[in-house]
C-alpha cells in the first residue's frame, strides 16, 4: 500500500511539474517576446552549455519537427533550421544571429550522434590478420613505438615489449576491435614523444621520489608497471563508455565548433592515456591486480570533471601539454 501511494504521489508531482513548466514557458514567452530557443541562444555563449540546453529543449518538445531535429542528416541541418524559424514565426532578417547559433549547435548534436556510430562501427570490426590494411596498421604501431628495433616476425614475443599479452596481438583486440588499434596508432604517430615516454614509464616507472635502495626494494617487492598496449585498449573502452553515455558531450561541444570528428575522439584518448598514467603513479598500487580499482576511481574523477559544462580539454591538441582547463 505504501509503495502504491509513493508511486501515485510521484505521478501527481510529475504531472504538476510538467504542467507548471509548460505554463511558465508560455508566460515567459508572452512577457519576453522570445521562444525558449531564442532565450537559450541569447543568454548562453557558444559551447556545451548552450548546445546541451538546445538539445534538451528540442528532444523534450511536444512538436514532432523539433523532436526529430536532433536526428536529421547533416545535409538537412540548414533546411531544418529554416523550418524551425518558420514554425516559431521568427524573422531571419531581424534575427540573423539566431539562425547561425542554432545551426552551429545542431551540427554539434547530429555530429556527436554520427561520431558514436562511427566509433561503434570500428569497435565492432574485428582485427583480421588476413586483411592487409589491418596488418599494416599493426606493423606501423611497432615501428612507431620501437623505431630502433626490427620485428623478427609477425608472430613474436617481441610484441610483449609494447604491452601485448602474447606473441600475436590480434587476440588482445577482441574487446574493442579495430578501435583499440586505431587509438594506439594515433597516439604513437600524433604525439610520439608522449607515447614513447608513457611506454618507457610503464615498463620501468620513474624513481624521482625514492632513493636507489627504496627503488630497488619496491621494484623487487611490487609489480608497479603495466602493459602499455593492454592499458591502451582498456582506456579505449573507458573513452568509448564516456562517448556512448553522453558524458563526452561537454568536452566535444566545447572543442568542436561544428561536427565532432573521430580525430577529436582520438585526441581525447591521448589525453586520457597520459592522465591515467599520472593517476596510476599517484595511486601507487601494490600490484597490477589493483588495476580495476584504480581505473574505476579514475573514471569517476573524469565523470565529475565533465559535469561542469564549461570544462574542456585544451583545444590546441598537443597531448604532451593537454590538461583540463576551466574556460
Amino acid at each position: 500500500m505504501k509503495h502504491f501511494l509513493r508511486v501515485l504521489t510521484q505521478f501527481f508531482v510529475f504531472l504538476y511539474c510538467k504542467c507548471l513548466w509548460r505554463t511558465l514557458k508560455f508566460v515567459i514567452r508572452k512577457v519576453t517576446g522570445r521562444c525558449e530557443l531564442q532565450r537559450i541562444c541569447y543568454s548562453n555563449k557558444p559551447g556545451a552549455r548552450r548546445t546541451l540546453k538546445i538539445e534538451s529543449s528540442l528532444r523534450f518538445s511536444k512538436n514532432e519537427l523539433l523532436q526529430s531535429a536532433v536526428s536529421v542528416h547533416p545535409d538537412s541541418v540548414e533546411k531544418t533550421i529554416d523550418d524551425i524559424m518558420t514554425l516559431k514565426k521568427i524573422n531571419p532578417d531581424t534575427n540573423p544571429q539566431l539562425g547561425i547559433s542554432l545551426q552551429a549547435s545542431l551540427f554539434q548534436i547530429v555530429g556527436y550522434r554520427n561520431l558514436v556510430l562511427e566509433v561503434e562501427k570500428l569497435r565492432r570490426e574485428p582485427y583480421d590478420c588476413e586483411n592487409a590494411e589491418h596488418e599494416e596498421m599493426l606493423l606501423k604501431l611497432w615501428k612507431a613505438l620501437r623505431p630502433e628495433t626490427p620485428l623478427t616476425g609477425r608472430i613474436s614475443k617481441q610484441w610483449c615489449e609494447i604491452g601485448f599479452q602474447g606473441s600475436d596481438p590480434k587476440t588482445d583486440f577482441r574487446g574493442m576491435g579495430l578501435l583499440g588499434l586505431h587509438n594506439l596508432l594515433y597516439f604513437a604517430e600524433h604525439d610520439k614523444a608522449a607515447a614513447l615516454q608513457v611506454l618507457h614509464d610503464s615498463l620501468q616507472p620513474k624513481q624521482s621520489k625514492m632513493s636507489k635502495a627504496e627503488w630497488e626494494k619496491k621494484k623487487f617487492d611490487k609489480a608497479i608497471g603495466y602493459s602499455f598496449a593492454i592499458v591502451g585498449i582498456n582506456i579505449t573502452d573507458l573513452a568509448y563508455a564516456l562517448l556512448v553515455s553522453g558524458a563526452l558531450k561537454t568536452h566535444l561541444y566545447n572543442v568542436a565548433p561544428e561536427m565532432p570528428s573521430l580525430a577529436n575522439f582520438q585526441q581525447t584518448f591521448c589525453y586520457l592515456m597520459q592522465e591515467f598514467h599520472k593517476f596510476w603513479t599517484e595511486e601507487d598500487p601494490s600490484d597490477i591486480m589493483e588495476f580495476n580499482r584504480v581505473r574505476a576511481k579514475f573514471h569517476k574523477r573524469v565523470l565529475k570533471q565533465l559535469k561542469n559544462p564549461n570544462m574542456t580539454l585544451c583545444p590546441h591538441f598537443a597531448a604532451s601539454d593537454l590538461h583540463l582547463v576551466n574556460l
